[in-house]
């Protein structure tokens, strides 16, 4: 395990892990809440995240850019971004809207040109996979190639096995074992 994974494991474990009662956007019930937010836009942590999954997409070959569905992969994208960059890596980044814009060039993707590219779909912590797969939905209407779906916390609900029976690889940097929670 890299240094930077098992520093990125303490601070999730530490300050985005909430116990409780809390409704998941499947509806389900759980006794915790991993907030990735709480760690993906914090300057000790974004850096990580970003040296993590570049790390567990390296071995993909020709990825033009990584993005997905505002907002939890936002900040993914952007560590993903600058730390690729850091390394000498030349991943771009792009954000797909929930829904097209009503106005200007009505976009749902905004952020370099798709058609032809191959891009990663990625996530802060995915649930059920509703997430990564409207955000492929887009990326096909612009003509991407979706060679991937990439999580920081995969939380062992179902979102790989969705993922994966929609033909799609999915890689997770971290585990719900390996923050000491069970799904």
């Amino acid at each position: 395990m890299t240094d930077a994974r098992q520093e990125l494991i303490q601070y999730i474990s530490d300050l985005a892990v909430f116990h409780g009662d809390f409704t998941l956007t499947s509806g389900k019930k759980a006794s915790y809440y991993v907030d990735l937010r709480k760690v993906s836009l914090d300057h000790r942590v974004g850096p990580l995240i970003g040296r993590v999954m570049v790390d567990l997409i390296a071995e993909v070959p020709n990825v033009f850019a990584v993005g997905g569905l505002t907002m939890g992969a936002d900040p993914i994208a952007t560590a993903i971004l600058h730390q690729g960059a850091a390394a000498g890596k030349s991943y771009d980044a792009f954000v797909v809207r929930k829904e097209p814009k009503d106005h200007g060039r009505g976009r749902q993707v905004e952020g370099p040109e798709l058609e032809g590219k191959r891009v990663i779909v990625v996530e802060d912590t995915s649930t059920t996979g509703g997430s990564p797969l409207k955000a492929i939905e887009a990326l096909q209407k612009v003509g991407a190639v979706v060679v991937g779906v990439a999580v920081v916390v995969d939380r062992s609900t179902g979102a790989r096995e969705v993922i994966e029976a929609a033909g799609y690889p999915y890689y997770a940097a971290i585990s719900l074992e390996d923050l000491g929670l069970e799904p």
